[in-house]
């Protein structure tokens, strides 16, 4: 039961392509957003759909794999777990920032229709 705590599993869109930024130690990060959708019957019976927008980090070699194979539109599986940080901007305004730190991913082959 413990491997089920803060466990996250989206799948979506790739928003983006990844952004990487490597450090001087060597190590690598991967940011991407991904967008999950839902849809639904409104009230007069109408479809709609809600996209929700995800921020997405990834590390080391995972942030390699991301840069290599991750491009905008792709359609992803992805795992992992919820993180929460703030910071302070130049305005002095606290900002917070939910991010989900990847584990682990599926890429879904591209289907043309």
């Amino acid at each position: 039961m413990a491997n089920l705590r803060n466990r996250v599993q989206l799948v979506g869109n790739l928003g983006m392509n990844p952004e990487i930024k490597a450090f001087d130690n060597g190590r690598k990060l991967a940011k991407f957003t991904l967008a999950t959708n839902e849809s639904f019957n409104g009230v007069n019976g109408q479809e709609k759909t809600e996209t929700q927008w995800h921020n997405v980090v990834a590390w080391g070699k995972q942030a390699e794999i991301a840069q290599k194979y991750l491009q905008k539109g792709n359609e992803v599986a992805i795992e992992g777990r919820l993180t929460y940080r703030q910071y302070e901007d130049k305005n002095k305004q606290t900002r917070y920032i939910t991010e989900v730190v990847l584990s682990s991913y599926v890429l879904f082959p591209h289907v043309k229709k």
